[in-house]
């Protein structure tokens, strides 16, 4: 096991005595990662006591359809900005039974990038029992670096509660 894979663990068992401990449930709503942090959830045992649902919203009709994104949201401000990883964090909650929710949207490259959103360019929101924040990170490396990044500044603990 890797550092870094072996550090996400232990971000995920945080978060996971974190939303036990008040008997909570977490959905996650993704573009960029694919389904990498549910994925990093469900690798604990017992993690159906707190991960409720994923969401994986690749696409603009994705986040429309299964989160309820509004199109008009997207075409204005486009798929990777504050407000649509605010209205996937919102969406979540309100198609789940979860209290607590992560979105990510972003570009993870190689291509895809603009000089107003380069490849690296990563919005991270959090609902926390209706209270919604967000992040915007700027991330370097490969496609691979990108996600992995994204996936364990989405985990931590301390973003979220």
């Amino acid at each position: 096991m890797s550092t870094q894979a072996s550090g996400i663990e232990e971000l995920v068992r945080q978060l996971a005595a974190r939303l036990t401990e008040k008997g909570w449930m977490l959905a996650t709503a993704e573009s960029c990662t694919g389904g990498m942090i549910a994925a990093a959830c469900t690798d604990l045992a017992g993690s159906s006591q707190w991960f409720e649902r994923g969401f994986v919203t690749y696409s603009n009709e994705a986040k429309t359809e299964m989160l309820g994104v509004p199109a008009e949201l997207i075409a204005k401000h486009g798929a990777v900005s504050e407000e649509v990883v605010r209205a996937m964090a919102e969406g979540a909650i309100r198609h789940s039974r979860a209290q607590v929710s992560i979105a990510v949207t972003g570009v993870a490259g190689p291509g895809g990038g603009s000089a107003e959103k380069p490849v690296g360019t990563v919005w991270v929101g959090w609902c926390v029992n209706g209270e919604i924040s967000t992040k915007c990170l700027h991330l370097d490396g490969g496609r691979a670096n990108i996600r992995q990044s994204t996936v364990n500044h989405a985990l931590r603990k301390y973003h979220i509660f």
